[in-house]
C-alpha cells in the first residue's frame, strides 16, 4: 500500500478530523450495523436485469421479456424470477452514471467513491492504491471500537491484468486492509490464512507468548512508531481469540437446506462458449461457490463483522463482461445463481431479524451499451446503469431515477459513485465531510458526493 511522506500509523490516526457536521438529520432512519457489497465484476447489463426496455427497438431491447414483481409497477428481466418475488424489499437505482469506460478505473471509482488517480485506463503493472475502500475507511473511523474483524472480503482479490487497487486501506495503510476469506471450491468450504496457526502452537502456548510480548512492551516503554507495531500485534491476538469469526467460517455447520437455498453454480467449463477465444463466465474460477459466498457474508455479519465485500468473479474476461453472446451468457451462466443467492440473502437476513440493520448493495462497475454489437453482445456503458439495494432502511419496491427510452442516459435523478459512497457512510452514521489526512498532510473528505436520502424511509 502507498506510504508517502514518512508519516507512520499513529500520525495518521491523529490526523483524521471531522469537519462535515453531524451525519444525521431529524427523520433519518437509525444507523445501520452492517453492510454487504456484492460486486458483479465485469459489468452486468441493465437491460437484461433491472431496467428492461420492452418498447425500445429490437436492437436495443434484446431477447429477454420483462416480468412483474412483488412491487406494483416494477418490472425486471424474466431471468430474475426470485428477485421478482422480493422486490417489495428492494430499492433500485436506474440512473447510476460516471465517466469511466474501462474496468480498472470504473471498479476503483465504484468501490472507493473517488475517480481513479491515474484516469480512465487499464493497469498492466501493479500500482499502489490511493483512496481507501469503503470498508477500509470505515475500519479507520471505527478503530477505537476494537472490533476483531471490522472489514472482510471474499472469496479472492479480483483482477484484470493485476489486482485492481481499490480493495484495501489505500493511504490509510495496510492495517486497514480487509480480513481475507478464501474459498476451497472442491471442499465447498472457506478459510482465512490469518487464523491459521501451527499444530505445535496450542492456545496455552500462544497465551504465554502474548504475556511475554506484553512484558517486553511494558519494560521497554515503547513509544511512537514501535507502539503502532504493538497495536498490530494486539489486533492479531484479538482476531485469533475471536470464536465468533472462527465459527462463521465453518460453513459446513450451516443447515444444508439453507445452503441449498443460496445454491451452487456449475463448475468452471473446460472450454468456454462465450466467444472471444472462449472467454466467458462459464470459465470463472470457483464459480460453483458463487451462491455460497453470499451465505458466508451473512454468517460474517452475524459474527459481528460490520462490512463485507463479496466479489462474484475473480478474473477479467471470465465474468460479467459479455461482449459476446450477452443473452446466452446472462441466461445460462450469470443470472441463475446471482438471482437465487441475492434473493436468498435478502430473505435470510429478514428472517433472522438482520435486514433492517444491514444494508445490501448489489452492483457492477458499469452497465452495457444500448445497441447490441455484431457478436450478439453489449459493450461497456457507464453513462447509465442500474444497481439494487435492500435492507438498512431502504424503501422496498421503490425505484429512484430513470433512464431514457433507450436506456442510454439518465432521464431523471442521476446518481454517481460518489453519491453512493456518501450514502453508505451516512447510513453508518459517518458524516461525508469527515476528513482523512493522507501521509503528505493533505485532507480528503471521506466522500465527495451527497447521501441519497430519498432511497430510505
Amino acid at each position: 500500500m502507498l506510504q508517502l511522506g514518512g508519516l507512520g500509523l499513529l500520525e495518521l490516526l491523529r490526523a483524521s478530523r471531522a469537519s462535515g457536521g453531524d451525519a444525521s438529520i431529524p427523520g433519518d432512519p437509525p444507523p445501520i450495523r452492517a453492510c454487504i457489497v456484492v460486486f458483479y465484476y465485469g459489468g452486468p447489463s441493465h437491460f437484461e436485469t433491472y431496467d428492461p426496455k420492452p418498447e425500445a427497438p429490437l436492437e436495443v431491447r434484446g431477447e429477454f421479456k420483462p416480468i412483474a414483481t412483488s412491487a406494483p409497477g416494477v418490472f425486471v428481466s424474466e431471468h430474475l424470477p426470485r428477485m421478482a418475488t422480493v422486490m417489495h424489499k428492494v430499492a433500485l437505482i436506474r440512473s447510476m452514471t460516471h465517466g469511466n469506460r474501462l474496468h480498472d478505473s470504473a471498479s476503483m471509482e465504484t468501490l472507493t467513491g473517488r475517480p481513479a488517480p491515474q484516469g480512465d485506463r487499464e493497469l498492466f503493472s501493479p500500482e499502489p492504491q490511493f483512496y481507501p475502500s469503503f470498508g477500509g475507511a470505515l475500519s479507520f473511523v471505527r478503530r477505537g471500537e476494537r472490533l476483531a474483524v471490522p472489514h472482510a472480503a471474499l472469496p479472492f482479490a479480483f483482477h484484470n491484468v493485476v489486482d485492481v487497487p481499490c480493495q484495501g486501506g489505500g493511504f490509510l495503510g495496510p492495517a486497514f486492509d480487509p480480513f481475507r476469506v478464501g474459498v476451497d471450491p472442491n471442499a465447498r468450504s472457506y478459510k482465512a490464512e490469518l487464523l491459521a496457526t501451527p499444530d505445535d502452537l496450542p492456545p496455552a502456548r500462544r497465551g504465554r507468548r502474548r504475556a511475554l510480548l506484553d512484558a517486553v512492551d511494558s519494560a521497554a516503554g515503547l513509544r511512537g512508531e514501535p507502539r503502532a507495531m504493538v497495536a498490530s500485534y494486539d489486533r492479531a491476538y484479538q482476531l485469533l481469540a475471536s470464536k465468533e469469526v472462527r465459527e462463521a467460517l465453518r460453513i459446513d455447520r450451516e443447515d444444508p437446506r439453507v445452503r441449498d437455498r443460496y445454491g451452487y453454480d456449475h463448475e468452471p467449463a473446460a472450454v468456454g462458449s462465450g466467444g472471444g477465444g472462449g472467454n466467458g463466465a462459464e470459465l470463472g474460477a470457483s464459480r460453483q461457490m458463487r451462491g455460497q459466498n453470499l451465505l458466508m457474508a451473512r454468517r460474517l455479519v452475524e459474527a459481528g463483522v460490520p462490512f463485507v465485500n463479496v466479489y462474484d468473479f475473480r478474473q477479467q474476461g471470465q465474468n460479467w463482461d459479455a461482449h459476446f453472446k450477452v443473452f446466452d451468457q446472462h441466461r445460462d451462466h450469470l443470472l441463475p445463481v446471482a438471482d437465487r443467492s441475492l434473493a436468498a440473502l435478502i430473505e435470510d437476513l429478514d428472517a433472522r431479524g438482520l435486514l433492517d440493520s444491514t444494508l445490501v448493495v448489489a452492483l457492477g462497475e458499469f452497465g452495457r451499451t444500448p445497441r447490441i454489437n455484431g457478436d450478439a453482445g453489449r459493450d461497456h456503458w457507464p453513462d447509465c446503469y442500474s444497481i439494487a439495494l435492500a435492507g438498512g432502511g431502504v424503501k422496498g419496491g421503490f425505484v429512484l431515477g430513470a433512464s431514457d427510452r433507450l436506456g442510454a442516459y439518465p432521464a431523471s435523478d442521476p446518481v454517481t459513485p460518489a453519491d453512493l459512497a456518501a450514502t453508505i457512510y451516512w447510513r453508518f452514521g459517518v458524516a461525508p465531510g469527515l476528513e482523512l489526512i493522507d501521509p503528505t498532510g493533505r485532507p480528503h473528505p471521506i466522500a465527495t458526493g451527497r447521501p441519497v436520502r430519498g432511497l430510505f424511509s
